[in-house]
């Protein structure tokens, strides 16, 4: 059974009457820590990003090719399962568009499954990374994303509960069908939109 840690997890809703926190959340300042397992630490010497699957072009970079691709500014207000909300979040990052633009995905390709270092995976429908909804996040607040909260890359994906946003990322699969990941796995919802509170899979 996997372990966990989470200083945050516990805590009292803070902004009950913000409407920009999803039902059962409540808003902190902090940025809590979940992790299922040891925190991996990967040299950046030795890191890469695979994207592969149902794909026209399967494509690989080395950190310092990765970091050479057009960087943007993202703020978001993040989500998680465990009930805290973080807004007005900063980051830099990927887009995930720009990433679609080197490997055009073929047509049967309808989600995709993020891989993480650590062997964590989390599956997500490819419409929910375009058009500006996803990246993959370098800096947090103007620093090296730390590796407690998944650096030195993680895949974001705002709108969606922050488990969804895989840490310590290595690469994105694309699939004709839909299939669980870590957590899926483990009866965790196979969205997770937090606005409908589908932590599990009886919420879906």
């Amino acid at each position: 059974m996997a372990s966990f840690f989470n200083k945050g997890f516990g805590r009292k809703r803070e902004s009950a009457s913000s409407e920009r926190i999803p039902p059962g959340q409540y808003e902190t300042h902090d940025f809590p820590v979940l992790t299922a397992g040891p925190t991996p630490r990967i040299p950046l010497t030795s890191w890469t990003f695979v994207i592969d699957g149902l794909v026209k072009t399967p494509m690989q970079w080395t950190w310092e090719q990765f970091n050479a691709l057009p960087q943007t500014s993202f703020m978001n207000d993040i989500h998680c399962v465990t009930k805290w909300s973080k807004l007005d979040t900063h980051w830099t990052g990927v887009s995930i568009d720009t990433l679609l633009e080197h490997i055009n995905p073929s047509p049967e390709a309808r989600y995709v499954m993020a891989h993480s270092y650590g062997d964590y995976t989390t599956n997500i429908p490819l419409d929910d990374l375009r058009n500006g909804k996803a990246f993959i996040g370098l800096n947090f607040e103007g620093k090296p994303l730390a590796p407690e909260h998944g650096g030195p890359a993680r895949l974001v994906v705002p709108h969606l509960y922050f488990w969804k946003s895989a840490k310590w990322i290595k690469g994105l699969r694309f699939m004709e069908t839909d299939k669980p990941g870590f957590w899926e796995q483990g009866g965790y919802s196979m969205y997770g939109d937090p606005w409908k509170e589908q932590r599990y899979r009886t919420d879906d």
